[in-house]
């Protein structure tokens, strides 16, 4: 399609920042079960606290949260943080930072939950609490939502009835599309799980070299396909991952190589940002 970011701009880079720290399952919440121990791949069917995970957690906002702001702010990079309400209910100090670092929350549900297997009121009331606490904690009301993966066939049509922009549950595309199948169309961004850093979570032979090279190599792809035809990448990290003084080196790295490319070539930006613009282009008749 014939049109291009702003300023000239070939490949729009969104940089998504998971904060899912102290919203994940926990008896204390009423849940059947603690949360999985993802780093060591222990899975707990009791229904008993597990201390020690959630300290890694909680790792993830002493620690990781500055590094990751720290970085951003330093290279100038505008994020996305997909946070579930209760985590920024429990760590305003993290609202606070993201909010001042001009990046955008966009809605991870209320809590870290999957929607699947909810009623649609139960889902709608889900889709308000988290809107609703994010927006006091924040001062803005998110324009985006991103699911814990597992949610419903209406979960598209209860974000648009309740004001939202776009939607990120989809991993079909490299760049954004129109859900035309709505009562009124709405932008779908797509995310992408392959080079998510939870892969050295889950696969613990991948390093964080092994998962630079990967970034680098989707990136320079995608610029090289950005010659012929608009195209967007996801990065996805979380503060508890990539946070880690072992890790979060291999994210500095990934930005400082798309420095290098020049803001000419590279739009760096909110999915907020994205979404307007994108929806801007369509109300001009782009498809």
């Amino acid at each position: 399609m014939g049109y291009s970011w702003p300023g000239g701009a070939r490949l729009a880079l969104s940089i998504v920042v998971n904060v899912e720290e102290g919203a994940e399952f926990n008896i204390q919440d009423g849940d059947r079960c603690p949360e999985p121990v993802d780093e060591l791949g222990i899975t707990l069917k009791k229904r008993v606290r597990n201390f020690g995970n959630e300290s890694n957690y909680a790792y993830g906002i002493h620690e990781g949260a500055p590094r990751v702001l720290g970085l951003l702010a330093r290279h100038g990079v505008p994020a996305t943080f997909t946070a579930a309400a209760v985590a920024l209910e429990r760590a305003p100090q993290v609202a606070q930072g993201i909010m001042s670092g001009g990046h955008e929350v966009c809605a991870h549900g209320y809590r870290w939950a999957h929607q699947l297997g909810m009623s649609e009121d139960a889902e709608r009331d889900f889709i308000r609490k988290a809107t609703a606490s994010i927006e006091h904690k924040t001062g803005a009301r998110p324009v985006g939502w991103l699911s814990r993966y597992l949610h419903t066939a209406e979960t598209r049509r209860l974000l648009l009835e309740e004001g939202y922009l776009y939607h990120m549950d989809d991993y079909s595309r490299d760049e954004p599309f129109m859900d035309r199948t709505l009562a009124k169309p709405m932008v779908v961004l797509p995310y992408a799980l392959d080079s998510n850093d939870m892969k050295m979570w889950n696969a613990p032979s991948l390093t964080p070299r092994d998962w630079l090279a990967y970034a680098i190599d989707s990136f320079d792809w995608l610029l090289a396909e950005s010659e012929s035809r608009p195209r967007m990448m996801s990065l996805g990290v979380h503060l508890r991952i990539i946070g880690r003084p072992g890790r979060i080196g291999a994210l500095e790295k990934f930005l400082q190589h798309v420095r290098a490319q020049g803001k000419q070539q590279v739009w760096a930006a909110r999915r907020r940002d994205i979404a307007e613009y994108y929806a801007g282009l369509v109300r001009g008749g782009l498809d």
